[in-house]
């Protein structure tokens, strides 16, 4: 998961596990909303939430 102001990213893997997780973490921030995105094929790459949302080497604008 990605904890970021005022929300919660929480990765899903369309499975029935992942409404108790959402439970736990709505109980464990209570002051962020939770936020489920699928990661089922983020995890087949070998990565989740945190891989993809590192930071990108500024780069030069093409125009």
């Amino acid at each position: 998961s990605y904890i970021a102001n005022g929300a919660v990213i929480m990765p899903v893997y369309d499975d029935p596990n992942d409404d108790v997780a959402a439970g736990i973490m709505a109980e464990v921030f209570t002051d962020r909303k939770i936020v489920r995105v699928p990661a089922l094929e983020i995890a087949a790459g070998g990565g989740s939430i945190h891989c993809i949302t590192q930071q990108q080497p500024k780069g030069t604008a093409l125009a």
